[in-house]
């Protein structure tokens, strides 16, 4: 739990000053730690503390033919939204942000904040057909799911990006903002986030999207080692052309090989349609829209 800030929606034409200041009053957070939070979802009542940090949860009941996004009533008062799945999703899609959504420089972590203090959620704009091919994975009814290491002070802006470039929406697992966010090599948090994915859906199988920037090719292989049923494809963007790092995903991909799962390298987003039109997926999307 975070006080809030007051802050405008972005506007395409906002100066880069005025992305700076509203970027720095999001970083700027003033956690809530010890506040008693209720909330009350489908006629239950449940009561919990938030931690030194400012951070709840609850694990909720769920009543029997729920589906699609439910609404939680929450005191001191706001609205959450919980996504249960439909029966008549085929899979679900857990997806990385930065660099793999969005262009961002996510190696080079300076250059990351940089870019993201001076843009907004309008200026912003996806990797080019990423929009189409989402909505084709999701096709109204298989759940999305965002898993970054980007710090939750940013869950706004990056929910109004989603909306604003008709990507799916979709629960946003973010964490804690901090020196960690620099480092590299971190791999607890998206192993743990995952794993909850996994447990929560335990009936679907699963479609993973990332890049080869950081460790999303040793996570994913991880998830599949732990999980060989559970995942059918991995789709890793490929931004770093350094040969060293693309013999080592290789050799990730051969140990994938071993297990029903692909990890397929992707050069753009019109690769990765083809690619899942083929496994039978998404069905094919013209060259325009990918």
């Amino acid at each position: 739990m975070l006080k809030a800030q007051r802050l405008r929606p972005a506007l395409e034409g906002d100066r880069r000053w005025r992305n700076l200041v509203a970027f720095l009053k999001l970083m700027e957070s003033d956690e809530v730690p010890g506040v008693r939070v209720r909330a009350m979802f489908q006629g239950r009542r449940y009561e919990t503390v938030t931690d030194r940090e400012g951070y709840f949860h609850f694990d909720l009941t769920v009543r029997k033919g729920s589906v699609g996004w439910q609404e939680v009533d929450l005191e001191p008062k706001a609205t959450g939204r919980v996504l249960l799945p439909s029966p008549r999703a085929r899979f679900g899609v857990i997806s990385d942000i930065d660099d793999t959504l969005i262009p961002s420089g996510a190696t080079k972590k300076l250059r990351m904040v940089i870019r993201l203090a001076l843009s907004n959620p309008l200026t912003r704009k996806p990797f080019e057909g990423v929009a189409e091919f989402y909505r084709a994975l999701h096709a109204g009814v298989n759940p999305l799911f965002y898993v970054s290491k980007s710090p939750w002070n940013l869950y706004l802006p990056l929910l109004e990006l989603l909306k604003t470039q008709r990507i799916p929406l979709g629960p946003l697992l973010l964490r804690d903002f901090g020196l960690h966010l620099f480092r590299r090599g971190r791999q607890q948090h998206k192993l743990l986030q995952i794993e909850r994915i996994l447990a929560s859906c335990r009936a679907l199988p699963f479609v993973l999207i990332g890049d080869s920037g950081e460790q999303d090719p040793e996570i994913y292989s991880e998830i599949v080692r732990r999980h060989p049923r559970r995942i059918r494809v991995i789709y890793i963007r490929a931004i770093d052309p350094d040969s060293a790092r693309l013999a080592a995903i290789g050799q990730l991909a051969a140990q994938v090989r071993r297990t029903d799962c692909q990890l397929v390298l992707i050069p753009d987003t019109a690769y990765a349609a083809a690619h899942a039109a083929g496994e039978g997926l998404i069905r094919k999307l013209s060259a325009r829209s990918a």
